[in-house]
């Protein structure tokens, strides 16, 4: 039981999501290599990619939840995929984004701050990077996204 609008809705919040958390870790690498504290828009950009995050996982879930009983039947590597890989490697990047911002809203030293959302970030990017079905690989050809 397919729903197009949320399918559409969790591919399309994919690019902003990518956009921001990338946006986000680069910026803070740039501030902890220069040694300058956190600026507002880039505390503000840190935010609104958590908030993204949870947003995609949470519509990720309800998708999940929805077609659970086609993932259940899928085998092999595509199977793998879809009920093991993206799900897990999701979960670890939004834990990874959020575990980022709380560390960097405690921390005293304002290069600190910086360090801790480039590293968690970056480390994030690079998983969601990997665990996206892309349109133009073997998982995600023919699903219809954007």
């Amino acid at each position: 039981m397919e729903n197009p609008f949320l399918t559409f809705l969790h591919s399309l919040l994919r690019y902003g999501l990518l956009l921001t958390v990338g946006a986000a870790g680069f910026l803070s690498l740039r501030g902890w290599l220069q040694q300058r504290p956190i600026l507002t828009y880039e505390r503000m950009l840190t935010i609104a990619a958590m908030t993204l995050a949870h947003v995609q996982l949470a519509v990720g879930f309800i998708l999940y939840a929805i077609n659970f009983s086609e993932f259940s039947r899928m085998r092999g590597d595509v199977g793998r995929f879809w009920k093991m890989e993206h799900v897990g490697a999701m979960v670890i990047a939004v834990a990874l984004i959020t575990i980022g911002r709380i560390s960097s809203k405690r921390a005293q030293d304002e290069v600190v701050k910086q360090k801790r959302i480039a590293i968690y970030y970056l480390i994030a990017l690079a998983l969601m990077l990997w665990a996206t079905p892309w349109p133009f690989t073997h998982v995600g050809h023919g699903r219809g996204w954007l």
